[in-house]
């Protein structure tokens, strides 16, 4: 949610923990749930079509974004003083990261009766499409006052999909259509990629204590909840600047026969040159400050196969980065840290 800063989109913020629980501060939204409207009928086509604007706008910022929500209905759909609709319950979202190397997402999530049908095939499917049918089913129950999918027959419905352009494009669609401005992105540095024109920032991403725990602590990664398999990766805490491990992580693709395929001021990809099982090996190497001459690195895999990732990491990546590292994710290092 840090990354969706949408007029449409409950904002998440901040986020605090204690040893035992977590808190959420979140924008306060006072109209309640859409669902209680639709409980009474249908609505009237043109309410029904300014909160399908709504939905469709915040819906393709979040996808712009790399998050789907996986989640979509009127139940999760709230609405503020001023009767916008605000999309809410971000808690069976996706992000890239989560894929597998298919490049599609694995977990069976959602409400039936919203839930597109490939993503109860066990086949793998775009998060991103899937939106986009509970988005119609929706509409549908916006302007029926009724469920189009009431039966076991579900996963034989699907013919097609429309995409967001082309809704955007129905005449239906267009009346009255007024675009929100959103909110500058809360992340720059993924706009980079995505083609921004945008310069790059002038620092690197920041790990805050929450991120620094949820991400080093395996008590606190609640990954596996919602993902049963995901990208493998690796994760240390450096004891220097950024830009000393930036020469070095640039050191070890070179050493290792790797190409550095592109980088910014804080991320480096590197690629390898020969074939393997699985195509070539490809990695990404991104740096987060938590501290001054203090930094977390984690590295992830882009393409090829994973035991040829899990020696790469072992058997270059760690003696080479070893004057550097203070702890690798998930080992001891007592001595190092004292």
């Amino acid at each position: 949610m840090h990354r969706i800063k949408h007029p449409n989109v409950v904002e998440l913020k901040e986020v605090m923990a204690t040893k035992s629980k977590i808190f959420f501060v979140m924008e306060y939204v006072r109209g309640g749930e859409l669902f209680a409207k639709v409980e009474k009928g249908k609505l009237d086509e043109d309410l029904a079509r300014r909160y399908f604007q709504q939905l469709i706008s915040a819906i393709d910022y979040c996808h712009s974004r790399g998050v789907s929500h996986r989640d979509l209905k009127p139940e999760n759909l709230l609405l503020d003083e001023n009767g916008n609709l605000k999309i809410s319950d971000f808690g069976l979202s996706a992000l890239p990261g989560q894929r597998w190397n298919d490049g599609l997402l694995h977990t069976q999530c959602g409400t039936p009766a919203y839930v597109a049908p490939e993503v109860l095939r066990k086949k793998g499917y775009d998060g991103a499409k899937a939106d986009i049918w509970s988005c119609g089913v929706i509409l549908f129950v916006l302007l029926s006052g009724y469920l189009p999918f009431l039966h076991e027959n579900l996963m034989k419905m699907y013919k097609r999909r429309i995409s967001i352009p082309e809704i955007m494009e129905n005449r239906w669609f267009k009346v009255g259509l007024t675009k929100p401005v959103a909110i500058p992105a809360a992340f720059p540095e993924e706009e980079g990629e995505r083609g921004s024109s945008s310069s790059a920032p002038h620092s690197p991403p920041f790990f805050n204590a929450f991120d620094l725990i949820s991400s080093m602590s395996s008590g606190f990664d609640l990954s596996n909840l919602f993902e049963e398999k995901k990208k493998p990766g690796s994760m240390f805490t450096a004891k220097c600047g950024v830009p000393v491990i930036m020469s070095k992580l640039e050191t070890v693709a070179k050493q290792s026969n790797f190409r550095v395929v592109s980088d910014d001021d804080y991320k480096v990809k590197i690629q390898g040159k020969a074939e393997g099982r699985k195509g070539v090996l490809a990695v990404t190497a991104e740096v987060f400050e938590v501290a001054p001459e203090v930094a977390v690195v984690e590295f992830s895999k882009r393409s090829g196969d994973t035991l040829e990732y899990d020696k790469f990491c072992e058997k270059d990546v760690k003696p080479a980065l070893k004057d550097v590292v203070w702890t690798w994710q998930g080992e001891s290092s007592d001595d190092e840290c004292r």
